[in-house]
Parts: C-alpha cells; structure tokens; sequence
C-alpha cells in the first residue's frame, strides 16, 4: 500500500445535500423551510417566545446558585484503588497522588486536586497524598496500616 492509494471506505463520506436546486431534488421550493412566515425567514430567534404569553423560564422562581470559584476534585474511591493496586498499574510501595494515577491511566485529569472517598475495601498498605479526604477513607487506609497526607 502507498500514500497515494489511501481512499475512504465506500459511504464513509456523505455529499451534502443541495438544496434550493428544483423540485426534482427534493429540497426544491421551499428549501426545507416550511411555508411562508416568520420561520421561512432569516433571523428568527423564537425558541422561548410563547405568542406574548410570559414565558416558562420566568414564569418559574430562581433557584439555587453555582459558585464559579468553588474547587473542583478528581475523585477516587478506595475500592477502584485497589483494582488498579491488584492489576499492577500501580505500585503500593511508593507514595501515590493525582500525577501517579493520571500516568497510570486511573484517572483522567486531576483537576483542582484528589480526593478519596471510603467506598470499598483497602487490603494494601499505602500512603496517598490528597487534597482531601471523607473520614470513613482515611480510617480505612490507616486500619490497612497505610497513611493519608493531606496536602494544603
């Protein structure tokens, strides 16, 4: 095989559809915009318009508040730590944090830090550096005779 052989398979690629280019094409007339109107024209923007009616999006009350500076965590549970301890990914003897497990393929980014949380069962003795972790996690790490470093 040469460069200059490399094609798509057959199908992989759809030619557009021509509208406008007579009835025959099947998009003819009106070019898929429906009959005459508002919406036939260019520059409708009448998604949250009800006919003059007050609209859905004000009629209910606001709720709630999103915090953009709040920190967020990569998150990994005691029991997915284990499997990739068992799998051999990674090792226990060494200190384990957010970069060892991206390289490691256990997590995907680390985001503002790690967090561990207690779900599973911890059999090897490790210790983790996180940036947080819920109580049940950590007495879990120290019953197995590991560690937890929190990290400021």
């Amino acid at each position: 095989m040469k460069l200059n052989e490399i094609r798509d398979n057959d199908g992989a690629r759809k030619s557009r559809m021509r509208i406008c280019r007579g009835i025959g094409s099947g998009k003819g007339k009106t070019g898929g915009r429906g009959g005459k109107g508002q919406t036939a024209r260019t520059g409708v923007a009448i998604n949250g318009f009800e006919g003059g009616q007050m609209p859905l999006y004000r009629r209910l009350p606001k709720r709630g508040f999103n915090n953009i500076f709040a920190n967020k965590y990569a998150e990994i549970s005691l029991g997915r730590l284990q499997a990739a301890i068992d799998k051999g990914v990674i090792d226990a003897a060494k200190e384990i944090d957010a970069d060892v497990l991206c390289k490691a393929g256990v997590l995907k980014q680390t985001h503002d830090g790690l967090r561990l949380l207690g779900n599973g069962e911890l059999k090897a003795k490790v210790t983790i550096k996180v940036a947080g972790a819920t109580t049940a996690a950590k007495a879990a790490v120290e019953k197995a005779g590991g560690q937890v470093v929190i990290a400021e």
